[in-house]
C-alpha cells in the first residue's frame, strides 16, 4: 500500500505538472515512482493526442475558421479536459500567460487556438526555437502590430514587448534597444486574411517582406551589425537576464507565488538560490525547457513547496472537472461549461492584456472567490458524478467511520489538503452534528452518501482548498 507521505507528494507534483489526480492515478504513479513519474510527464509523446474528432462530432462550429464564442474556450476546455498529456497542456498554459495574447484584439479564435498548439508542439522544447516561432506567428504579429512595423516608419510595439515581457524584464535594455530591435523586425508580416463572408477565412501565413525591411546597421545590446530579427533573438537568449526572466516565471507558475512581473526590477526573488539553480540549467541545457522543468520538480524547493500557490481560475475548473469526471464528452452546454474560468477572473484566449493576468492572491476578490466555492460545490456535491462516486465508495470500504475519520477521509481523498486548527474544528462541528457515517442498510447509505458529499462541499468551500 502506498505511504501516505508518498500520496501527498505525487498529488503535489500533478496539481503542478497538471491539473490533479483521483487517489486511483495516485497511487499508480506512486507505483512508478516520482522521478519515473516526472521523466513520463515530460516525454509526453507515449501517451495519446486528445481525440479532436470527437469533439469535431459534437460541436462542430469550434474548429470552424474565425469561430465565435464561446467556441475558441470550448475548444481548450475540452482539451484541458481529456488531456493524457498534463504536463502538455500545463505548459501550453504557462506560455499562454507569458505571451499573452487575446481574442478581443485578434478576433481570430482559430488563429489563437493554432497559438495554443504551437505551445503544445514547442512548450516543453527550445526556448529560442519558441520565441522565434512568436516572432513570426501572425496572431502575435497582428496583436502586437508588427504588421504596421515598415521599413521607414517603425512601429515599437512588438521590439518593446519581446524585451519587457517575452524576454529580458525591464531595466535590462535601454529605448534604444527597443528602437533597434523594432526596425530588425520591420517587414515581418502576414498575408492578409479574406473576409468572413461567404465562406469564412483563410488562415493567416506568416510572410516576409524584404523591400519593407530596414536593412541598415543596427546597435543593440551591445552587438553591431545588420540585424534582422532571428539575429535579434539569438542576442537575447545569451543575455543572464533572459535565463533569470524565463525562470522566474517558472517558479511563479509552477513552484510558489511570485510578485507580479512589473515589480521584478526592484523586488528580490522569493527563493533566489532557487532561480540561480534553474537559471542554470536553462543554459547550460541550450535554453531546453525540458530540462530545465526536470531539474525544477526534482528539486527540494519545488517539493516543500506546497500550498504555495494559488490555485488560477483555470487550474480550478479543470482541476474539479477531471477530479470529478463525466464531462469528458462535449456534450451541449460543454460552451457555458467552460466559461467559467472567466466568470473566475481568467477568460481563457482573452486576457486582459500583454502583461497577462495578475497571479497568486490578486485571482481573488468577493466575486471570484464565490464563483470558485459555488462551482466546486456544485460539481464535488454530485454523488452521481463518477469521481465523486469513487471517494464516497473508498470511505464506504473503511466501515462505519466516526465523525473525525469521515472528515479526515474526506480531506485525503480530495487531495490530501491541509487545513488549520480553525478550520478542522469547523467541519468537526458539522460531522459530529451528523453523528456516525455508515452504509450498513439502505436508509443510512442515502445519509451517508449525502453526509459525505456534503462534508467534501465543505472542504472545497474552505480557504484551504484555493491552494495548490
Amino acid at each position: 500500500m502506498a505511504h501516505q507521505d508518498d500520496i501527498a507528494l505525487m498529488a503535489h507534483l500533478m496539481r503542478r505538472a497538471g491539473f490533479g489526480a483521483g487517489r486511483d492515478e495516485l497511487e499508480a504513479r506512486v507505483a512508478k515512482g516520482y522521478e519515473a513519474t516526472v521523466e513520463e510527464l515530460l516525454h509526453r509523446e507515449a501517451q495519446p493526442p486528445v481525440d479532436a474528432y470527437t469533439l469535431l462530432r459534437y460541436q462542430p462550429a469550434s474548429l470552424l475558421p474565425g469561430g465565435q464564442p464561446p467556441m475558441g474556450n470550448l475548444n481548450w476546455m475540452y482539451y484541458l479536459v481529456n488531456t493524457k498529456r498534463p504536463l502538455e497542456e500545463k505548459t501550453a498554459l504557462f506560455w499562454h500567460h507569458v505571451f499573452a495574447t487575446g481574442n478581443s484584439k485578434v478576433d481570430n479564435y482559430d488563429q489563437l487556438l493554432e497559438q495554443i498548439e504551437i505551445f503544445r508542439q514547442r512548450g516543453l522544447g527550445s526556448y529560442r526555437d519558441l520565441l522565434l516561432e512568436m516572432a513570426k506567428n501572425p496572431t502575435m504579429i497582428f496583436w502586437l502590430d508588427n504588421n504596421q512595423n515598415h521599413g521607414k516608419a517603425v512601429n515599437e510595439n512588438w521590439g518593446r514587448e519581446l524585451l519587457e515581457l517575452f524576454s529580458l524584464g525591464a531595466g535590462n535594455y535601454t529605448e534604444k534597444d527597443v528602437r533597434e530591435s523594432s526596425r530588425a523586425f520591420t517587414g515581418w508580416t502576414f498575408e492578409t486574411k479574406i473576409p468572413r463572408a461567404p465562406y469564412g477565412r483563410f488562415p493567416w501565413k506568416f510572410e516576409y517582406r524584404p523591400e519593407d525591411h530596414d536593412d541598415g546597421e543596427k546597435e543593440f545590446l551591445g552587438h553591431k551589425g545588420r540585424f534582422n530579427g532571428e539575429d535579434i533573438i539569438n542576442i537575447i537568449v545569451q543575455q543572464p537576464a533572459c535565463a533569470r526572466f524565463i525562470c522566474r516565471h517558472l517558479y511563479n507558475f509552477f513552484v510558489a507565488d511570485e510578485a507580479q512581473v512589473p515589480a521584478w526590477p526592484i523586488e528580490q526573488p522569493r527563493d533566489p538560490k532557487a532561480i540561480d539553480t534553474l537559471a542554470g540549467t536553462f543554459k547550460d541545457s541550450n535554453f531546453d525547457m525540458t530540462a530545465t522543468l526536470r531539474v525544477l520538480f526534482n528539486s527540494d524547493f519545488f517539493k516543500n513547496a506546497r500550498f504555495q500557490h494559488m490555485k488560477s481560475p483555470a487550474e480550478v475548473v479543470v482541476g474539479t472537472l477531471r477530479l470529478v469526471g463525466g464531462h469528458e464528452l462535449p456534450r451541449p452546454g460543454y460552451g457555458e461549461l467552460s466559461m467559467n474560468t472567466a466568470y473566475m477572473g481568467q477568460d481563457l484566449l482573452n486576457p486582459p492584456s500583454v502583461e497577462g493576468w495578475h497571479t497568486g492572491k490578486e485571482w481573488i476578490n468577493s466575486g471570484s472567490l464565490m464563483a470558485r466555492v459555488n462551482f466546486c460545490a456544485e460539481k464535488i456535491g454530485d454523488p452521481a458524478l463518477p469521481g465523486v462516486r469513487a471517494i464516497i465508495n473508498r470511505l464506504k470500504a473503511k466501515g462505519t467511520l466516526s465523525p473525525d475519520q469521515l472528515v479526515d477521509g474526506c480531506l485525503d481523498l480530495l487531495g490530501p489538503v491541509e487545513i488549520g486548527a480553525d478550520t478542522r474544528k469547523e467541519l468537526a462541528a458539522q460531522a459530529t452534528a451528523w453523528g456516525q457515517t455508515s452504509w450498513d442498510n439502505d436508509s443510512n447509505a442515502k445519509l451517508a452518501d449525502l453526509h459525505t458529499s456534503q462534508m467534501l462541499q465543505l472542504i472545497v468551500a474552505t480557504r484551504e482548498y484555493q491552494f495548490a
